[in-house]
């Protein structure tokens, strides 16, 4: 479990395709605090990290997860925002994200607004009710407020602390870039709640 509260920006160093793609992430993590086995959000996907060394760290992507994901259009240099899992005492600065991604948004405008860029998202087919206004959203696995919803698309502002500390940077958003999307937990079990009372 995580809070969508990015620690670090790792970079892609290897890629090596084996029966499941594995993928090399060079981090400022302390490895030495990371056993094998940990789990670590990477743009909002949950990982394994099945071996590590001073600096970096690897996991292992299935096919399911390349599908469902922005992993399989990762290349050598891509940024990757990292999250540890939460541990129990932790502050909880964020929102509640399981790192289970249920589709990919896609950047549809950015614009400037004060010091912040505001970023207007398509939702994924289906997933549009799951959103509303001043809930939360993880996108890339950053924990975000969603301002606005229209439709099957919403909004949110990134102010300049988040833009320095994650990818959501004006230069790496070009319009229809896929973003990793996971609903707020709360939002999924009212819906399946609903779903059972209807």
């Amino acid at each position: 479990m995580f809070t969508g509260i990015i620690t670090d920006v790792g970079r892609i160093e290897r890629i090596e395709q084996r029966g499941d793609t594995r993928f090399r992430i060079a981090t400022a993590y302390d490895m030495g605090e990371v056993a094998i086995g940990a789990s670590i959000a990477c743009s909002g996907v949950c990982l394994t990290v099945v071996d590590k060394g001073a600096g970096w760290f690897e996991v292992d992507a299935s096919a399911e997860t390349l599908r469902r994901t922005k992993l399989g259009d990762w290349t050598l240099g891509s940024l990757v925002n990292l999250e540890r899992s939460l541990r129990v005492g932790d502050e909880m600065g964020g929102h509640i994200v399981t790192g289970h991604v249920d589709g990919l948004a896609r950047v549809v405008e950015l614009e400037p607004e004060g010091d912040s860029i505001k970023i207007l998202f398509e939702a994924p087919e289906g997933y549009a009710r799951y959103v509303a206004a001043k809930g939360s959203v993880a996108l890339d696995g950053v924990s975000l407020t969603v301002n606005g919803v229209d439709g099957a698309r919403f909004w949110v502002n990134v102010i300049p602390h988040t833009q320095a500390m994650t990818t959501f940077r004006r230069e790496l958003l070009p319009l229809g870039t896929a973003i990793n999307f996971e609903i707020d937990v709360l939002a999924r079990y009212v819906a399946r709640l609903q779903e059972w009372q209807a």
